[in-house]
């Protein structure tokens, strides 16, 4: 007669314990922070931004510095070392973090990862603000530290002229924590972009359109309008933001434009974050 037998070493599933909490934001942060620091592109992207920021910076003022003489009356009265040593940075250093902001969000549409990552995260909000906040972090960390060395290295250069800036002078600082944020926004704003349109290629072009295309539409306006319609561009806040000097009178207030680019960013995160949780992945 067969017996049945049961080994000693078994245990009931009785005796388990029970399955308790669920995936939190912080686990979410975590390992978000995980797969943005072990994809190599990271790397190469935030050197690319020091290279352009630190780099094209230099020899700008080195230029500038070599035909100071040549400058005449006018444009050294009206000189802003400070915005001569940030141009590249607010310039190109915004196109590369467009380009990171972007493949931050987009990549795991490519490879189709971000399947895997709403499976163990199935609270899609979560990942969005656990995505967005660490690329946020490691923006303006990066950013405010490019910014700071652009500009010692420009005013290092610029100091044989005789017109160099240094952090006690008026709106220096400001201009140099506001570029910062300018390409730390910018870089925000593609991957809200990245979100809505789920293909890197079409990201970056949205975004060169709003960024360059954009202001070139709004110079063919009628004259009347075009003062009114740049103060609101997304990019006008680099131009009052970088300036020390002077300020051109038809826009708003430094801040006020920054504010305003803030503003349409929260926008398109928040399209963004509503358009994950309803589309299919």
């Amino acid at each position: 007669m067969a017996t049945m037998t049961t080994s000693a070493d078994a245990t009931p599933l009785s005796a388990l314990p029970p399955a308790s909490g669920r995936a939190g934001f912080m686990g979410a942060v975590r390992s978000e922070w995980t797969k943005i620091r072990s994809v190599r592109s990271t790397y190469w992207t935030l050197i690319a931004l020091i290279i352009v920021g630190v780099g094209l910076g230099a020899l700008i003022c080195y230029a500038t510095e070599n035909r100071f003489t040549h400058l005449g009356h006018g444009e050294v009265l009206g000189f802003d070392p400070t915005k001569r040593s940030l141009t590249a940075f607010v310039e190109l250093g915004s196109l590369v973090m467009m380009v990171l902001g972007a493949l931050v969000m987009t990549a795991e549409y490519s490879t189709g990862m971000i399947r895997t990552s709403l499976t163990a995260q199935p609270r899609r909000g979560t990942v969005f603000v656990a995505k967005g906040l660490v690329f946020a972090v490691i923006a303006v960390v990066v950013s405010l530290v490019t910014s700071f060395i652009a500009f010692f290295v420009g005013q290092q250069i610029l100091k044989s002229t005789g017109h160099s800036a240094t952090l006690s002078d008026p709106n220096v600082l400001r201009a140099i924590i506001g570029t910062a944020l300018y390409v730390s926004v910018i870089g925000l704003m593609s991957y809200a972009f990245g979100a809505i349109v789920r293909h890197t290629a079409g990201t970056i072009a949205t975004m060169v359109g709003v960024l360059f295309i954009l202001p070139l539409i709004v110079q063919v306006l009628p004259t009347s309008w075009i003062n009114d319609v740049t103060k609101w561009l997304p990019t006008t806040a680099s131009d009052a933001l970088v300036a020390t000097t002077l300020r051109d009178p038809t826009l708003y207030a430094p801040w006020t434009e920054f504010g305003i680019l803030a503003a349409y960013t929260a926008i398109l995160l928040i399209i963004g974050a509503v358009l994950l949780r309803k589309r299919d992945a």
